[in-house]
């Protein structure tokens, strides 16, 4: 079977859906291509530290192919910055193979060299923190090698949602159908594997929970404590 003959909108759908589908058709393969060259030039601004904040926003909805018109620019440079107070700040380099299956929310921080495997969605809720190297993984693979057969068989995904207020110490990984919920520590070079609740400190591989915080009473409330990643 030529890759080239399979239906370019069938096979994105089944992408989506987290159904088996084919990542290596010409379509696919040049989403990746142009995910790799956004990533590279919004990387390559972040690492000289001089690029105004309104020209990193431009670069990362380029990578995530967000076409929503910015605000107006301001009277002064510094107004100006502050209009993305909010913005999602992401450290280079960055890994990514699609870009437009990542959703971050307000308030979140990613630190440098994270990889996202985004064949399916990846949603990060507001105000969660993330480590260096830390990986998210929404892509599968068949067990059978069979199936598998490398770069010319089928492959999967599920989505990974990650909640509000989050922090994932350095070197954590996130696999495929997992969902966190809001107020998580994940330890360092933590493996989560599961769905872990609201509210918990997860620590090992795979992630187990250590401990249960207190809920905060409201938006603003406090929560327990240190975390041990």
């Amino acid at each position: 079977m030529s890759l080239r003959n399979i239906d370019p909108v069938e096979n994105r759908r089944r992408m989506l859906a987290g159904e088996l589908y084919y990542a290596f058709t010409p379509d696919l393969t040049a989403e990746r291509k142009r995910c790799k060259a956004a990533t590279w030039e919004y990387s390559q601004h972040v690492a000289t530290g001089v690029t105004p904040r309104r020209r990193l926003v431009e670069l990362w909805k380029k990578v995530v192919v967000d076409e929503t018109p910015l605000p107006p620019v301001a009277a002064t440079e510094e107004e100006d910055e502050d209009l993305f107070v909010d913005w999602p700040w992401v450290d280079g380099p960055i890994k990514m193979d699609y870009g437009f299956n990542v959703r971050l929310g307000t308030g979140v921080y990613v630190n440098s060299n994270s990889t996202w495997l985004d064949t399916c969605l990846i949603t990060v809720g507001a105000r969660t923190l993330i480590g260096p190297n830390c990986s998210f993984y929404s892509a599968t693979h068949p067990t059978d090698p069979a199936v598998r057969n490398g770069t010319r068989g089928p492959e999967g995904g599920k989505p990974i949602v990650i909640g509000e207020d989050c922090w994932f110490g350095g070197n954590s990984v996130v696999l495929p159908g997992v969902t966190i919920g809001n107020g998580v520590t994940v330890g360092a070079g933590s493996v989560v594997v599961k769905d872990v609740p609201d509210y918990v400190v997860v620590v090992g591989n795979p992630a187990r929970i250590v401990r249960r915080l207190e809920r905060p009473e409201g938006k603003d409330g406090e929560v327990e404590g240190n975390s041990t990643a």
